[in-house]
């Protein structure tokens, strides 16, 4: 298995408009980029995205009025009262690897799913409706901006299916109602920026993910295990690769390290963690099928892997585990099994 990742110092930048162009060669030149920017570092700004400013915008206004509103309100919609894990996420909720609790609070979307549909009657976990509060504009804005965010993530899919040499619509089939969640993320103000990390060093369960930022504080390990900081870049996502990822690509792309370090500076963050649907079996591709990738990466059920994941790390399905009200998949890996945190296990630099 080839190595991967070098020693970067700061993320590359790929302009992804070739993407939507009519021009097969443009979307190949493209892809190329984003083969380079994944096996470099895992982890990359894309600008062209077609995300228009007035979206983003739109986004960032109702998450400031939501996380503004007295605690008692936003706990009306209270993950744990969701049946498809959607809603607010309060500050402590969520535990890392490390069991250090986030100083951070969220609201945690998805595709909307109606009570009918047959994997949502079969109690398949993460699928569902939404949990939309009594906000004004919230849903329009927040339901708009993932489906511009959605739109962004199939055609970087079809680039990844290009560059890997694969028939461009490959993973399309796997994408008719994946589990994909947009986060609504906020990091309050701390003039001590104290004890906590505003999140904990893991890597992304999914395929890829596609970052707004409002302010720095992220990290990426690169590939001599050093943390580097990866600031926003004006009208640019940050996309890093999942864990999903790295299996379907035998390591070849690594899913990339990162955490948010103590900082002051109130934050917003806007993460939707693209996911391919939930029964997808995945494992090595053939290309990528050596006898050292198969041992390494056997095949994986995405949305078990996903559920397993958030399980291990939301408070409120932790107790459920421990109440016996909730199995892990058999064969679930525990938390920051993936990327290059898991290669420098027992370092210093996995201290956050």
């Amino acid at each position: 298995m080839s190595q991967t990742h070098t020693r970067f110092d700061r993320l590359p930048v790929v302009d992804v408009s070739g993407l939507f162009s009519d021009d097969p060669d443009q979307r190949l030149a493209t892809a190329r980029e984003l083969d380079r920017a994944a096996r470099d570092a895992g982890f990359f700004y894309v600008t062209g995205h077609q995300v228009s400013r007035a979206q983003q915008a739109a986004l960032i206004e109702q998450a400031k009025q939501f996380f503004a509103a007295p605690d008692d309100w936003k706990m009306r919609y209270y993950i744990g009262k969701s049946t498809a894990h959607r809603g607010y996420v309060p500050e402590g909720e969520e535990v890392f690897a490390g069991g250090k609790r986030d100083r951070k609070e969220g609201f945690d979307t998805g595709r909307e799913l109606p009570p009918d549909d047959p994997d949502v009657q079969a109690g398949t976990p993460m699928l569902g409706p939404n949990m939309w509060p009594e906000q004004p504009g919230f849903r329009e804005a927040v339901g708009g901006y993932y489906e511009a965010a959605f739109a962004l993530g199939r055609a970087l899919f079809r680039g990844f299916s290009l560059a890997l040499g694969l028939p461009e619509t490959h993973f399309d089939r796997y994408l008719q109602k994946p589990p994909s969640q947009l986060r609504l993320l906020h990091y309050p103000f701390d003039a001590s920026a104290g004890d906590r990390p505003g999140i904990g060093a893991h890597t992304d369960y999914e395929c890829f993910t596609i970052l707004l930022p409002t302010a720095p504080g992220l990290e990426v390990m690169n590939g001599e295990g050093e943390w580097i900081d990866a600031p926003p870049v004006d009208n640019a996502f940050v996309v890093n690769i999942g864990d999903m990822l790295e299996v379907w690509t035998g390591g070849t792309y690594v899913a990339t390290s990162h955490r948010v370090r103590k900082v002051k500076e109130e934050r917003y963050s806007f993460p939707l963690f693209f996911a391919c649907d939930y029964h997808t079996v995945v494992a090595p591709l053939p290309q990528f099928a050596t006898a050292e990738a198969a041992e390494k990466y056997p095949p994986v059920s995405a949305g078990d892997h996903l559920f397993a994941q958030t399980a291990q790390s939301f408070t409120y399905l932790k107790q459920r585990l421990e109440r016996g009200e909730l199995v892990l998949p058999e064969g679930s890996k525990g938390l920051a099994s993936f990327g290059q945190q898991a290669r420098y296990a027992g370092t210093e630099q996995d201290v956050v």
